[in-house]
């Protein structure tokens, strides 16, 4: 299949949801999902689209398919994962729900768990701070894993891609 994906402003999203229904699929985390999400969303995280096929199937083909994730890199991830399972118009929201917050589109929220950017940040200053205690107490070898944390770290902020929010994103919690 081979699905024809397109962009969209936020902006322009804001708009157009104003005047019809869309089907959007919110590909976050389920934590990040329950805190804050737009009414009217199908969620399916993006590590189960691949295996998504029930969910999906009730959708109308002729229709588009409105990507969300939280700031748009990972709707664009689900768009390549649906192109070759659909054959449908794709959308990705550009900027994610990120910019349609600051269109002043309404979405539901609530105080259920936390984000996955604050599970990572976390997680990341943990296994920082075990480093420096490891290499300190124990053996030098142990700065090594704050090394590895901070490498990470920068690999995410230059590609806007996070191994360990992909981790995250499988826990039980996070479901």
């Amino acid at each position: 299949m081979n699905a024809q994906v397109k962009r969209l402003s936020a902006q322009e999203f804001a708009s157009l949801r104003q005047q019809q229904n869309c089907t959007i699929i919110d590909v976050r985390s389920g934590t990040e999902y329950r805190s804050e999400r737009l009414p009217d969303t199908l969620h399916i995280p993006l590590q189960d689209l691949p295996g998504a096929d029930a969910q999906l199937g009730r959708l109308d083909d002729t229709a588009p398919l409105y990507l969300l994730c939280q700031s748009g890199k990972r709707a664009e991830s689900a768009a390549e994962v649906l192109s070759r399972q659909r054959n449908c118009q794709l959308v990705v929201i550009e900027g994610g729900l990120n910019a349609l917050k600051e269109h002043n589109v309404v979405v539901e929220r609530s105080k259920s768990g936390l984000s996955l950017e604050r599970q990572v940040r976390i997680a990341a200053g943990f296994l920082a701070l075990l480093g420096v205690v490891l290499g300190t107490l124990l053996h030098p070898a142990g700065y090594a894993l704050s090394a590895f944390v901070g490498a990470g770290l920068m690999v995410a902020g230059i590609t806007n891609w996070c191994g360990m929010a992909l981790l995250l994103a499988r826990m039980p919690w996070n479901r």
